[in-house]
């Protein structure tokens, strides 16, 4: 059976047949299973199209996923227990490398950063070859994991500039849903059980306690956490969430105090950042 993860978007978590329909920012990124082409072969040499997945995910979950070495790949790479043959991820260019046979692409998004590989399709016409994302632009890119002795890369399949930055929220907020939903089970159902984070400085391992507020939180969340987070919870304020120096001044504790609260909430999923890195704001699910 199919679970709904009840966290917003499509992602349905079934270990046979998968589907992912993208809403809102990330439009467009979406398939129904069996329609994405290039499935994982099996060992005769058919293509398995019932178990493609596409799933949104950080950088920092790429690089800590479980993959099989190259030329011999057995598996599928895994991310929180679950096979996924195809991802998207978000990221700004660092650098553009530009080669015969393909363009490799730098990109981070906060959490790591990855080469992603754009190859060159010698049918295409010398006009859609020039429009190329350039540095400094974020991008929205579709493809699948590649591991070549120990180093991680991105296979393209399709890349979008993206032009609406409501776009990498949303991609944020997706992917930690899917990872809220593997790992903890859905709202209401918290199963307690732990694996690698979402973003970077996880603190992962700890068993959960319960909060200041009815939340509950990893014990790898400290006192200056818990009382960030109620405050952040109950004080009245508009999207952009509350700055650290407003957040220290309100509770009487030093910046550097709140900052370290804040990254274990980070690395949690229980806040983000909204206009800077300095400014948070709760993450409701």
């Amino acid at each position: 059976m199919a679970a709904s993860y009840g966290y917003g978007g499509g992602y349905t978590a079934n270990t046979s047949t998968t589907s992912y329909g993208a809403q809102g920012g990330a439009g467009g990124g979406g398939f129904m299973s069996g329609s994405q082409a290039g499935g994982q072969e099996s060992p005769s040499g058919a293509k398995n199209y019932g178990k493609e997945t596409l799933r949104p995910i950080t950088i920092k979950q790429a690089l800590e996923a479980q993959c099989s070495q190259y030329p011999f790949p057995t598996a599928d790479p895994k991310i929180d227990g679950v096979d996924v043959t195809q991802l998207s991820i978000i990221g700004q260019i660092l650098k553009v490398s530009p080669q015969t046979t393909n363009t490799t692409f730098s990109l981070d998004d906060g959490t790591g950063t990855i080469d992603v590989k754009q190859w060159v399709d010698s049918g295409e016409s010398s006009e859609s070859t020039k429009l190329i994302p350039k540095e400094g632009e974020y991008i929205h890119v579709w493809g699948s994991l590649k591991d070549f002795n120990g180093k991680r890369t991105i296979g393209s399949r399709t890349i979008r500039t993206v032009t609406d930055y409501n776009e990498i929220s949303y991609h944020l907020l997706e992917a930690t849903a899917v990872h809220l939903h593997l790992t903890r089970g859905p709202p209401g159902q918290a199963n307690g059980t732990t694996s690698e984070g979402l973003f970077v400085d996880n603190n992962g391992g700890a068993t959960n306690a319960q909060a200041p507020g009815g939340k509950i939180l990893s014990r790898a969340v400290g006192p200056a956490g818990r009382a960030i987070y109620k405050f952040l919870a109950e004080s009245p304020q508009g999207n952009e969430g509350l700055h650290v120096a407003n957040i220290a001044q309100a509770l009487g504790i030093s910046q550097q105090e709140v900052f370290k609260g804040g990254d274990e909430l980070l690395a949690e999923g229980c806040i983000y950042t909204t206009i800077d890195d300095e400014t948070w704001a709760v993450l409701d699910y």
